[in-house]
């Protein structure tokens, strides 16, 4: 990623923000994984409409910014990041069971998973794939997020969205662009801020619903590594999975610094203690390499690498 030189304009953010407004903060305290440097600025925004304000404030001071909800599927260097980052923490949810078919309206910041399991007491079925999926819904419709053969296109109906032009839009599912843990947004063709998604439910019994849920998440621990990780580091190749692949070249526990190539799925790179960005950042880059030389496939990231990197780290 090319590095942003141009310091940011600290007193107008202090004067937009005010005691909101944090600087030099370690951005390890707010990823999944517990690495990353430091940003010069963080907000956190606890609602849609501050959301909303910081994300009109910033682009009108010509502020480079990013979202961080959880802080999984991200990779942020240890060089940090040269701008504002935001904390979605607009978390509001309704439920429309009257709905035909039913839908969940959920801010951008609400989680995932929690998302699902509320759904699920209601006995609306659906999104049971995602029961542990650690993310946000924003992040999840911006890299339509999936497990268990389900995915964030197949439910979504219309997401909420800002434009750096201040405008907000609803966008209908197709308007996303979505393929494989992809979407306009996350390649970048479209600029924009996830507000708030809808998402398509049905009827069911809660006890099926729950029991499906439990399965997923049972599966879940016996096939995941626990412990502090970014999630899944590589898209599946058509036809083949990513893990199965590291693990033929013989990578499966392989430790760069305080970072290994899980043992337990070998599509996990975990932070076994005190790893740092380039700890894992070469662990992937070694990953591409040994697949390469020995299954002729190239691994595509999954995770999203935030920040300034060096070419060697």
């Amino acid at each position: 990623m090319t590095p942003t030189t141009a310091p940011i304009p600290l007193n107008a953010l202090r004067e937009a923000f005010g005691y909101r407004f944090q600087e030099n903060v370690l951005l390890a305290n707010y990823t999944t994984a517990q690495v990353g440097g430091t940003a010069d600025g963080l907000l956190v925004c606890n609602s849609m409409a501050e959301l909303e304000n910081a994300g009109r404030a910033l682009w009108q001071l010509e502020v480079p910014f990013i979202i961080l909800g959880s802080g999984a599927n991200v990779l942020i260097s240890d060089l940090g990041y040269r701008g504002v980052v935001i904390i979605n923490r607009a978390r509001n949810v309704r439920i429309d069971d009257r709905d035909d078919p039913p839908t969940v309206w959920a801010e951008s910041g609400a989680n995932l998973g929690t998302v699902s399991r509320q759904a699920a007491l209601r006995g609306l079925s659906g999104l049971e794939w995602a029961c542990t999926i650690p993310g946000t819904i924003g992040g999840a419709v911006v890299g339509n997020a999936g497990a268990f053969g389900g995915d964030v296109a197949g439910n979504l109906l219309l997401a909420e969205i800002l434009h750096p032009t201040q405008s907000k839009e609803v966008w209908r599912v197709e308007q996303l662009g979505y393929g494989y843990r992809t979407s306009v947004l996350k390649r970048k063709e479209r600029q924009a801020l996830v507000l708030a998604a809808r998402m398509k439910l049905e009827h069911a019994e809660i006890k099926a619903v729950q029991a499906r849920m439990a399965e997923y998440i049972e599966k879940r621990k016996t096939s995941q590594p626990p412990g502090a990780s970014m999630g899944s580091m590589f898209k599946n190749p058509e036809g083949d999975h990513a893990g199965k692949l590291i693990e033929a070249a013989g990578l499966k526990g392989t430790r760069i610094g305080g970072a290994e190539i899980s043992r337990q799925h070998a599509n996990f790179i975990v932070n076994t203690g005190h790893a740092s960005a380039s700890d894992v950042h070469r662990l992937i880059l070694l990953a591409q390499q040994k697949v390469q030389e020995h299954s002729g496939i190239e691994l595509e990231l999954e995770v999203e690498l935030l920040g300034e990197w060096q070419v060697n780290q």
